[in-house]
Protein backbone atom coordinates (compact mmCIF):
# COMPACT_ATOMS: atom_id res chain seq x y z
CA UNK A 1 0.00 0.00 0.00
CA UNK A 2 1.37 3.14 -0.85
CA UNK A 3 1.96 6.07 1.37
CA UNK A 4 0.03 9.03 1.62
CA UNK A 5 1.13 12.21 0.14
CA UNK A 6 1.36 15.51 2.51
CA UNK A 7 2.20 18.88 0.97
CA UNK A 8 2.78 21.88 3.04
CA UNK A 9 5.34 24.64 2.60
CA UNK A 10 6.39 27.91 4.53
CA UNK A 11 6.75 31.93 3.25
CA UNK A 12 10.61 33.16 2.83
CA UNK A 13 9.60 36.20 4.94
CA UNK A 14 11.89 36.47 7.91
CA UNK A 15 13.58 34.45 10.05
CA UNK A 16 11.84 31.22 10.80
CA UNK A 17 10.69 31.09 14.29
CA UNK A 18 9.68 28.87 17.02
CA UNK A 19 5.69 29.05 16.43
CA UNK A 20 7.35 27.79 12.59
CA UNK A 21 9.27 25.51 14.23
CA UNK A 22 7.33 23.76 17.01
CA UNK A 23 3.91 24.04 15.38
CA UNK A 24 4.44 23.06 11.83
CA UNK A 25 8.32 22.18 10.88
CA UNK A 26 8.66 19.69 13.62
CA UNK A 27 5.89 17.64 13.44
CA UNK A 28 6.74 17.39 9.62
CA UNK A 29 10.12 16.00 10.53
CA UNK A 30 8.99 13.34 13.27
CA UNK A 31 6.11 11.98 10.90
CA UNK A 32 7.44 12.26 7.76
CA UNK A 33 8.30 8.70 7.31
CA UNK A 34 4.70 7.90 7.23
CA UNK A 35 4.45 9.88 4.30
CA UNK A 36 5.82 10.69 0.69
CA UNK A 37 6.08 14.50 1.41
CA UNK A 38 6.22 17.67 -0.47
CA UNK A 39 8.02 20.47 1.01
CA UNK A 40 8.09 23.81 -0.79
CA UNK A 41 9.17 27.26 0.12
CA UNK A 42 6.51 29.34 -0.76
CA UNK A 43 7.93 32.43 -2.09
CA UNK A 44 4.92 33.34 -4.54
CA UNK A 45 3.00 34.13 -1.27
CA UNK A 46 6.05 36.14 -0.02
CA UNK A 47 5.13 38.92 -2.53
CA UNK A 48 1.03 39.09 -1.32
CA UNK A 49 1.89 41.64 0.99
CA UNK A 50 5.19 44.32 0.24
CA UNK A 51 8.60 42.60 0.32
CA UNK A 52 12.14 43.48 0.07
CA UNK A 53 12.99 42.40 -3.82
CA UNK A 54 16.75 42.35 -2.39
CA UNK A 55 16.74 39.71 -0.15
CA UNK A 56 13.94 37.43 -1.04
CA UNK A 57 16.47 34.86 -3.05
CA UNK A 58 18.56 35.06 0.14
CA UNK A 59 15.56 34.48 2.38
CA UNK A 60 14.34 31.62 0.20
CA UNK A 61 17.74 29.81 0.29
CA UNK A 62 17.65 30.51 4.04
CA UNK A 63 14.48 28.35 4.55
CA UNK A 64 15.69 25.78 2.35
CA UNK A 65 18.61 25.34 4.43
CA UNK A 66 16.61 25.75 7.39
CA UNK A 67 14.08 22.96 6.38
CA UNK A 68 17.16 20.46 6.84
CA UNK A 69 18.49 21.61 9.42
CA UNK A 70 15.58 21.09 11.45
CA UNK A 71 15.86 17.43 10.27
CA UNK A 72 13.95 16.93 6.96
CA UNK A 73 15.22 13.62 5.69
CA UNK A 74 15.13 13.55 1.71
CA UNK A 75 14.88 9.63 2.04
CA UNK A 76 11.45 10.44 2.90
CA UNK A 77 10.79 14.20 1.75
CA UNK A 78 11.05 16.52 -1.51
CA UNK A 79 11.66 20.16 -1.05
CA UNK A 80 11.87 22.59 -3.68
CA UNK A 81 10.88 26.07 -4.17
CA UNK A 82 7.68 27.26 -5.18
CA UNK A 83 7.99 29.63 -7.76
CA UNK A 84 10.63 27.54 -9.82
CA UNK A 85 7.46 25.41 -11.45
CA UNK A 86 5.46 27.93 -13.38
CA UNK A 87 2.61 25.21 -12.91
CA UNK A 88 1.67 26.91 -9.85
CA UNK A 89 0.50 30.09 -11.07
CA UNK A 90 -0.81 28.44 -14.12
CA UNK A 91 -3.06 26.19 -12.04
CA UNK A 92 -4.24 29.71 -9.56
CA UNK A 93 -5.55 31.21 -12.80
CA UNK A 94 -7.51 27.99 -14.17
CA UNK A 95 -9.01 27.70 -10.40
CA UNK A 96 -9.59 31.50 -10.64
CA UNK A 97 -12.11 30.96 -13.34
CA UNK A 98 -14.18 28.55 -11.71
CA UNK A 99 -13.77 30.20 -7.86
CA UNK A 100 -16.70 32.70 -7.14
CA UNK A 101 -15.22 35.68 -5.67
CA UNK A 102 -17.13 35.93 -2.41
CA UNK A 103 -15.69 32.77 -1.44
CA UNK A 104 -12.61 34.84 -1.41
CA UNK A 105 -14.05 37.79 -0.13
CA UNK A 106 -15.21 36.25 3.82
CA UNK A 107 -11.37 34.76 3.87
CA UNK A 108 -10.49 35.83 7.40
CA UNK A 109 -6.64 36.23 7.01
CA UNK A 110 -8.01 38.28 3.76
CA UNK A 111 -10.02 40.98 6.11
CA UNK A 112 -7.45 40.97 8.75
CA UNK A 113 -4.22 41.90 6.25
CA UNK A 114 -6.49 43.97 4.41
CA UNK A 115 -7.51 46.41 7.17
CA UNK A 116 -3.75 47.03 8.03
CA UNK A 117 -2.90 47.52 4.12
CA UNK A 118 -5.93 50.11 3.98
CA UNK A 119 -5.83 51.16 0.27
CA UNK A 120 -2.66 49.18 -0.68
CA UNK A 121 -3.88 45.83 -0.21
CA UNK A 122 -3.34 44.13 -3.87
CA UNK A 123 -5.69 41.46 -5.57
CA UNK A 124 -3.03 38.80 -4.72
CA UNK A 125 -3.87 39.16 -1.01
CA UNK A 126 -7.59 38.38 -1.66
CA UNK A 127 -6.29 35.48 -4.20
CA UNK A 128 -3.91 34.08 -1.68
CA UNK A 129 -5.94 31.11 -1.18
CA UNK A 130 -6.88 29.82 -4.70
CA UNK A 131 -2.74 30.00 -5.18
CA UNK A 132 -2.41 27.94 -1.65
CA UNK A 133 -5.25 25.68 -3.28
CA UNK A 134 -2.75 25.61 -6.10
CA UNK A 135 -0.13 24.53 -4.19
CA UNK A 136 -1.94 21.54 -2.57
CA UNK A 137 -3.16 20.03 -5.66
CA UNK A 138 -0.90 20.18 -8.26
CA UNK A 139 0.65 17.42 -6.00
CA UNK A 140 -2.33 14.91 -5.20
CA UNK A 141 -2.16 16.00 -1.68
CA UNK A 142 -3.90 13.48 0.54
CA UNK A 143 -3.13 15.68 3.76
CA UNK A 144 -2.03 19.21 4.57
CA UNK A 145 -0.73 19.84 7.87
CA UNK A 146 -2.18 23.32 8.64
CA UNK A 147 -2.46 25.36 12.17
CA UNK A 148 -6.04 26.03 12.98
CA UNK A 149 -5.61 29.76 11.33
CA UNK A 150 -5.21 28.31 8.09
CA UNK A 151 -7.75 25.46 8.42
CA UNK A 152 -10.59 28.14 6.54
CA UNK A 153 -7.88 28.02 3.61
CA UNK A 154 -7.81 24.24 3.33
CA UNK A 155 -11.76 23.65 3.35
CA UNK A 156 -11.55 26.66 0.44
CA UNK A 157 -9.84 24.44 -1.42
CA UNK A 158 -12.06 21.71 -0.51
CA UNK A 159 -15.44 23.58 -2.17
CA UNK A 160 -12.88 24.49 -5.35
CA UNK A 161 -12.07 20.98 -5.53
CA UNK A 162 -15.85 20.09 -5.12
CA UNK A 163 -17.00 22.74 -7.33
CA UNK A 164 -14.31 21.31 -10.23
CA UNK A 165 -15.20 17.99 -10.14
CA UNK A 166 -18.84 18.20 -10.07
CA UNK A 167 -18.37 20.74 -13.18
CA UNK A 168 -15.52 19.41 -15.29
CA UNK A 169 -15.46 15.69 -13.99
CA UNK A 170 -17.32 12.42 -13.72
CA UNK A 171 -17.83 10.27 -10.15
CA UNK A 172 -15.92 7.50 -11.51
CA UNK A 173 -12.90 9.97 -12.74
CA UNK A 174 -12.64 13.14 -10.59
CA UNK A 175 -10.36 16.27 -11.81
CA UNK A 176 -8.94 16.56 -8.60
CA UNK A 177 -7.84 15.07 -5.12
CA UNK A 178 -9.69 15.76 -2.30
CA UNK A 179 -7.56 16.83 0.68
CA UNK A 180 -8.27 16.92 4.25
CA UNK A 181 -5.95 19.13 7.01
CA UNK A 182 -3.64 17.36 8.98
CA UNK A 183 -3.83 19.36 12.49
CA UNK A 184 -1.78 18.47 15.32
CA UNK A 185 -3.35 19.85 18.53
CA UNK A 186 0.00 20.11 21.15
CA UNK A 187 1.72 22.83 20.12
CA UNK A 188 -0.30 23.99 17.06
CA UNK A 189 -0.19 27.47 17.98
CA UNK A 190 2.59 28.67 19.96
CA UNK A 191 1.63 32.50 21.49
CA UNK A 192 3.77 35.94 21.34
CA UNK A 193 6.29 36.41 24.00
CA UNK A 194 4.54 40.39 24.34
CA UNK A 195 0.86 38.70 24.27
CA UNK A 196 0.10 35.45 25.32
CA UNK A 197 -3.28 35.90 23.93
CA UNK A 198 -1.58 36.24 19.96
CA UNK A 199 0.05 33.90 17.70
CA UNK A 200 3.85 34.32 17.39
CA UNK A 201 4.55 35.47 14.08
CA UNK A 202 7.41 36.93 11.46
CA UNK A 203 4.38 39.61 10.93
CA UNK A 204 4.72 41.31 14.25
CA UNK A 205 7.02 44.29 14.42
CA UNK A 206 8.28 43.55 17.54
CA UNK A 207 11.77 41.17 17.59
CA UNK A 208 10.47 40.67 20.94
CA UNK A 209 7.56 38.53 20.27
CA UNK A 210 9.30 35.96 19.30
CA UNK A 211 12.19 34.02 18.83
CA UNK A 212 13.75 32.89 16.35
CA UNK A 213 15.71 29.66 15.30
CA UNK A 214 18.73 31.59 14.57
CA UNK A 215 18.90 34.20 17.06
CA UNK A 216 22.04 33.73 19.30
CA UNK A 217 21.75 32.78 23.16
CA UNK A 218 22.37 36.25 24.20
CA UNK A 219 19.37 37.19 21.58
CA UNK A 220 17.08 33.77 23.35
CA UNK A 221 18.19 34.56 27.16
CA UNK A 222 17.08 38.61 26.79
CA UNK A 223 13.74 38.00 24.82
CA UNK A 224 12.69 35.20 27.86
CA UNK A 225 14.08 37.87 30.46
CA UNK A 226 11.84 40.62 29.00
CA UNK A 227 9.32 38.18 28.13
CA UNK A 228 5.64 39.13 29.37
CA UNK A 229 4.98 37.56 32.28
CA UNK A 230 2.08 38.31 35.49
CA UNK A 231 2.60 38.83 39.17
CA UNK A 232 1.31 35.53 40.80
CA UNK A 233 3.56 32.96 42.36
CA UNK A 234 3.18 29.28 40.76
CA UNK A 235 2.78 28.36 37.32
CA UNK A 236 0.07 26.56 35.76
CA UNK A 237 -1.55 25.22 32.32
CA UNK A 238 -5.34 26.35 31.26
CA UNK A 239 -6.11 29.30 33.04
CA UNK A 240 -7.48 31.62 30.87
CA UNK A 241 -6.28 34.37 32.90
CA UNK A 242 -2.94 33.75 32.83
CA UNK A 243 -1.97 32.99 28.62
CA UNK A 244 1.48 34.35 29.46
CA UNK A 245 2.00 31.63 31.81
CA UNK A 246 0.21 28.57 29.90
CA UNK A 247 2.41 29.71 26.67
CA UNK A 248 5.47 29.15 28.42
CA UNK A 249 4.82 26.39 29.77
CA UNK A 250 3.88 24.61 26.38
CA UNK A 251 7.20 25.82 25.28
CA UNK A 252 9.25 24.08 28.05
CA UNK A 253 7.32 21.21 27.63
CA UNK A 254 7.62 21.10 23.95
CA UNK A 255 11.13 22.08 24.15
CA UNK A 256 12.31 19.74 26.62
CA UNK A 257 10.05 16.66 25.36
CA UNK A 258 8.61 16.36 28.62
CA UNK A 259 4.86 15.75 29.30
CA UNK A 260 2.18 18.27 30.21
CA UNK A 261 1.48 16.59 33.50
CA UNK A 262 5.71 16.21 34.24
CA UNK A 263 5.76 19.94 33.57
CA UNK A 264 2.75 21.14 35.94
CA UNK A 265 4.26 18.98 38.30
CA UNK A 266 7.90 20.84 38.43
CA UNK A 267 6.95 24.01 37.73
CA UNK A 268 3.69 24.52 40.19
CA UNK A 269 5.57 26.26 43.04
CA UNK A 270 8.27 27.81 40.89
CA UNK A 271 8.44 31.60 40.15
CA UNK A 272 9.27 33.80 36.95
CA UNK A 273 12.96 34.25 38.57
CA UNK A 274 13.43 30.88 38.91
CA UNK A 275 11.32 29.55 35.69
CA UNK A 276 12.61 31.85 33.20
CA UNK A 277 16.79 31.08 33.07
CA UNK A 278 15.65 27.18 32.74
CA UNK A 279 13.07 28.10 30.20
CA UNK A 280 16.29 29.77 28.32
CA UNK A 281 18.70 27.19 28.88
CA UNK A 282 16.33 24.46 27.59
CA UNK A 283 15.62 26.85 24.55
CA UNK A 284 19.60 27.13 23.76
CA UNK A 285 20.02 23.67 23.65
CA UNK A 286 17.13 22.71 21.97
CA UNK A 287 18.04 25.02 19.16
CA UNK A 288 21.76 24.50 19.15
CA UNK A 289 21.82 21.61 17.08
CA UNK A 290 19.67 23.32 14.57
CA UNK A 291 21.79 26.23 14.32
CA UNK A 292 25.37 24.39 13.84
CA UNK A 293 23.72 22.25 10.91
CA UNK A 294 22.36 25.51 9.04
CA UNK A 295 26.27 27.04 9.23
CA UNK A 296 27.08 24.09 7.66
CA UNK A 297 24.78 23.44 4.60
CA UNK A 298 24.83 27.68 4.21
CA UNK A 299 28.91 27.41 4.32
CA UNK A 300 28.62 24.91 0.76
CA UNK A 301 25.73 26.65 -1.28
CA UNK A 302 26.37 24.17 -4.06
CA UNK A 303 25.15 21.60 -1.66
CA UNK A 304 21.89 23.06 -1.49
CA UNK A 305 21.66 23.91 -5.37
CA UNK A 306 21.48 20.33 -6.47
CA UNK A 307 19.09 19.66 -3.61
CA UNK A 308 16.57 22.16 -5.13
CA UNK A 309 17.41 21.61 -8.53
CA UNK A 310 16.30 17.45 -7.80
CA UNK A 311 13.15 18.70 -6.18
CA UNK A 312 12.17 21.00 -8.71
CA UNK A 313 12.73 18.12 -11.54
CA UNK A 314 10.53 15.62 -9.18
CA UNK A 315 8.31 18.02 -8.25
CA UNK A 316 7.49 19.15 -11.57
CA UNK A 317 6.98 15.96 -13.04
CA UNK A 318 3.86 15.42 -10.61
CA UNK A 319 2.69 19.13 -11.09
CA UNK A 320 2.70 18.83 -14.99
CA UNK A 321 0.40 15.37 -14.86
CA UNK A 322 -2.04 17.45 -13.06
CA UNK A 323 -1.90 20.48 -14.76
CA UNK A 324 -2.71 18.42 -18.08
CA UNK A 325 -5.27 16.83 -16.17
CA UNK A 326 -7.31 19.96 -15.70
CA UNK A 327 -6.30 21.66 -18.81
CA UNK A 328 -7.94 18.37 -20.55
CA UNK A 329 -11.26 18.69 -18.43
CA UNK A 330 -11.59 21.80 -19.25
CA UNK A 331 -11.10 21.75 -22.95
CA UNK A 332 -8.08 23.37 -23.72
CA UNK A 333 -6.07 21.23 -26.71
CA UNK A 334 -2.24 20.21 -25.09
CA UNK A 335 0.74 20.88 -26.69
CA UNK A 336 1.69 18.19 -28.97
Amino acid sequence: MSKKRVLSGVQPTGNLHLGNYLGAIRNWVESQQDYDNYFCVVDLHAITVPHNPASLAADTYAIAALYLACGIDLQYSTIFVQSHISAHSELAWLLNCVTPINWLERMIQFKEKAIKQGENVSVGLLDYPVLMAADILLYDADLVPVGEDQKQHIELTRDIVIRMNDQFGKPEQPVLKLPDPLIRKDGARVMSLTDGSKKMSKSDPSEQSRINLLDSPDAIAKKIKRCKTDPIKGLEFDNPERPECNNLLTLYALLSGQSKEAVAQECQDMGWGQFKPLLTETTIAALEPIQRKYQDIMADPGYLDGILREGRQKAEQSAQVVLERVKTALGFSLPL
